[in-house]
């Protein structure tokens, strides 16, 4: 059993800035960052502890993923999701659990809770069909959680299916302008059966409905952390982004024609703004996690007060990088400056759905009046 810590997120930095620019030109993480990721301990970090794994908390986690965010957003993306995707493979039966991680607690499990595929009852199990879009890291996972839905007695429902690798294919779709290095291409499924241990509902996940969990983290129900697993690593982006913007503009304060005062004043004030919306999303986003390792059940309310604060966290880091990124000058916007990564990577992370805030507002303030 492997004990509490932040995981080692200093070894998978060197390694993830050396293969940066590589990743972006292959629209997929280097294998390389991925072993990095592993040996740090992120895909275990949730991994109950009868299986190798560290079961830890999500505030380790969360500092862990911000200090690889700064440095490379779209390895920290990788790191989080598929240390989120583990913990929820931990919800399958225990049969399914023991399958899952009979080799290790390193497997590298990715997926996507889009109701994408189709299952019809067979022996034991289901027989499993769909294409899911923006699986990040799939090129390189051991297995797969996906939602598809069933036809019940008392109608469609949602189940998630686990699958070994051998089970589905790649297709290679990925093309956004942001978060090129997360290699988030589709995965297709044919016909594969699944067994029933391998299977779990929905909604047992989103309510964190564990039977037999041990530890906090098993308990806390998905809603509660689900966007904290991917405003995190914008977070962390947005530390890196104000690093650059503070070394570029140190550059034009201290050169041989440095710019006039009002200029000057211009850059103080992106500066103190900037750095403070950064600090703010850290601040909310850290109670989210502390919250989060209470473990569950959690009351509605702390539910969606969780979800409120990620993506008022997001809305602050967005907000922030446009801000440097327009102060910082037209050298930033090169395709060799760093600068225009980092601001596209995080405008990408910030389109995720459960990061609008506007529906987080809802949810919210259903559960005030």
């Amino acid at each position: 059993m492997r004990t509490e810590a932040v995981p080692a997120a200093a070894d998978v930095v060197a390694v993830a800035v050396l293969h940066a620019e590589e990743a972006e030109r292959r629209w997929r993480p280097a294998t390389e960052v991925v072993r990095a990721v592993t040996a740090a301990g992120f895909p275990s970090h949730f991994v109950p502890a009868k299986h190798g794994g560290t079961a830890g908390t999500f505030t380790a986690l969360t500092g862990a993923i911000a200090e690889v965010g700064a440095a490379c957003p779209a390895t920290a993306w990788c790191a989080s999701v598929t240390a989120h995707l583990a913990r929820m493979a931990a919800f399958l039966p225990a049969e399914g659990t023991r399958e899952v991680w009979a080799a290790g607690p390193d497997r590298l499990v990715v997926g996507s809770l889009i109701p994408a595929g189709r299952a019809e009852p067979a022996p034991g199990g289901w027989l499993l069909t769909g294409t899911w879009p923006y699986v990040s890291a799939v090129d390189h996972s051991d297995w797969a959680l996906v939602c598809g839905m069933v036809s019940t007695p008392e109608g469609p429902r949602a189940m998630v299916f686990a699958v070994p690798r051998a089970a589905y294919s790649v297709r290679d779709t990925w093309s956004d302008i942001g978060m090129r290095a997360t290699g988030s291409h589709s995965l297709v499924v044919e016909g594969v059966h699944v067994p029933t241990h391998r299977t779990m509902d929905r909604d047992d996940l989103l309510e964190g409905r564990l039977a037999d969990a041990s530890a906090p983290c098993h308990t806390v129900p998905l809603r509660a952390v689900n966007a904290l697993s991917f405003a995190t690593p914008a977070w962390g982006a947005a530390q890196g982004l104000l690093a650059l913007w503070r070394e570029l503009v140190g550059r034009k304060l201290d050169g041989p024609t440095p710019p006039p005062v009002t200029a000057r004043g211009s850059y103080e004030v992106v500066l103190a703004r900037a750095s403070g919306e950064i600090d703010a999303a850290g601040l909310l986003l850290e109670r989210a996690a502390r919250v989060a390792d209470q473990g569950g059940p959690l009351s509605p309310l702390l539910t969606a007060r969780n979800l409120r604060d990620c993506a008022l966290a997001m809305d602050h880091v967005v907000a922030a990088a446009d801000r440097l990124f327009r102060s910082a000058g037209t050298g930033a916007h090169s395709v060799s400056a760093p600068m225009q990564r980092y601001w596209r990577d995080i405008h990408s992370m910030a389109s995720h759905v459960v990061l609008q805030f506007d529906a987080a507002a809802g949810t919210y303030a259903r559960e005030i009046w």
